[in-house]
C-alpha cells in the first residue's frame, strides 16, 4: 500500500485553529501548541459567560425596577408578590424597560401592586408597607 502523507489535513486543522486565535497576544496567536490551548479555554469560558451574561441581565433589571418602585414607597420584594396577587405577569426585562421609558404605565403597575397589598397596611408596621395605603 501507498504512503499517506497527512500535511494537508493537519495545515487545514492547524489553520482553523489559529484563525480561531486570531487577536490572541504572543505566541497564543501563531503556536499551534499555545495557540490550541488558548482557543479550547476561550471556548470554555465563552459557553459559561453566555449563562453568566443572562443572569447579570436579570440582576440589571431587577436593581432598575427595585430604584424605580422605591421612590413610589414600595420595595423589589412586595412589588413583585403584589403584581403576582393582582395576577399580572410581566418579566423583568419588559418591567425594566416601563420603569425607564414609560413611568406613566409603570405607576398603573405600582398602583395594581399596592391594591393587591392593602391588606398589609394593618398588620405590619413598617414604612414601606405604611406606603401601600
Amino acid at each position: 500500500m501507498a504512503r499517506v502523507k497527512r500535511g494537508v489535513p493537519a495545515h487545514a486543522k492547524h489553520k482553523k485553529v489559529l484563525k480561531k486565535a486570531k487577536g490572541f497576544y504572543g505566541r497564543r496567536k501563531n503556536t499551534i501548541r499555545t495557540a490550541k490551548a488558548a482557543v479550547d479555554k476561550s471556548m470554555q469560558y465563552a459557553y459559561r459567560d453566555r449563562k453568566v451574561r443572562k443572569r447579570n441581565f436579570r440582576a440589571l433589571w431587577i436593581q432598575r425596577i427595585n430604584a424605580a418602585v422605591r421612590e413610589q414607597g414600595l420595595t423589589y420584594g412586595r412589588f413583585i408578590d403584589g403584581l403576582t396577587k393582582s395576577g399580572i405577569e410581566v418579566d423583568r426585562k419588559v418591567l425594566s424597560d416601563m420603569a425607564i421609558h414609560d413611568a406613566e404605565a409603570f405607576g398603573v403597575l405600582i398602583a395594581a401592586s399596592k391594591k393587591a397589598l392593602e391588606y398589609l397596611k394593618d398588620s405590619t408596621p413598617n414604612e414601606f408597607e405604611s406606603a401601600v395605603a
